[in-house]
């Protein structure tokens, strides 16, 4: 409790130091949430913008231990390392591109994507740019999911937010349109286990939409969420007496045998 209390104001303090040349980030206010006083801290008013930071933190919290950083904590946790230490090592696993900078590779492609066909694209040009992508060796950013066979419940959570909140919005309404468009291509091209969209697909739209454009700060609000899971899952294991976990290892042989049965 007293990591997840600390961490909205240490993960402010770096927004302010980083964007803000360093001022005050101002007091905590006992009568609000822990949402709330983020967002005030961050130097945000907008009621709107505190409602997704709610639903932000929420819906990032956790991963059943499947992801980097879930697992990391459970992993280190298991050693009986204290609470600071498995979620440092954590944060570590999250710092590495292929997880933590998910959300803003999509950011990035939806940007160039408005730049090469403009904001105002048919749906005839939106699939002919996805095939260009594809045929080019290159992926849908936002798209699949090494788990997940449907529509991540997290991208539709945070489409209802944008349905509610920013219908009009173009970058919304391209990420809306490319919904439609994206798991039929991939489906069609006929190598996607999974076509659908996932909860990266629209979380730097949003974050974009109310005026939080310092895309390399959405891994530490990603972090701040993390926290709240995977502490309450250390607890649990403690709780419940979980073993230190042992990865398997592969024997020389082990690895040979493998590599002739994939050769054919």
């Amino acid at each position: 409790m007293d990591l997840i209390a600390k961490l909205p104001c240490v993960a402010a303090k770096i927004y302010w130091n980083l964007y803000r040349e360093g001022s005050s980030t101002g007091a905590i206010d006992p009568k609000l949430d822990l949402s709330h006083n983020f967002t005030n801290m961050l130097g945000y008013t907008d009621a709107q913008f505190t409602e997704l930071m709610r639903l932000y933190l929420t819906i990032h919290s956790d991963h059943e231990g499947g992801n980097v950083s879930a697992h990391t904590s459970h992993l280190v946790g298991s050693a009986l390392s204290d609470p600071y230490l498995s979620f440092a090592a954590a944060m570590n696993g999250l710092a590495g591109p292929l997880h933590g900078l998910a959300n803003q590779e999509v950011l990035v492609w939806l940007t160039q994507l408005q730049k090469e066909v403009g904001k105002d694209v048919s749906d005839e040009k939106l699939r002919d740019y996805i095939w260009n992508t594809l045929n080019s060796g290159q992926v849908i950013p936002g798209y699949g999911h090494a788990i997940l066979r449907k529509t991540d419940p997290q991208y539709t959570c945070k489409r209802e937010f944008a349905l509610k909140h920013l219908p009009q919005d173009p970058m919304f309404k391209l990420v809306a349109q490319l919904y439609k468009i994206v798991p039929n291509i991939l489906l069609e091209r006929g190598k996607a286990k999974n076509p659908w969209p996932n909860v990266d697909a629209h979380s730097g739209v949003l974050l974009q939409y109310y005026g939080m454009t310092e895309m390399n700060y959405y891994t530490v609000l990603f972090g701040v969420s993390r926290a709240l899971g995977v502490l309450a899952q250390l607890i649990w294991s403690r709780a419940l007496g979980f073993p230190l976990e042992r990865p398997k290892s592969m024997s020389t042989d082990g690895l040979m045998k493998f590599v002739d049965s994939k050769s054919g």
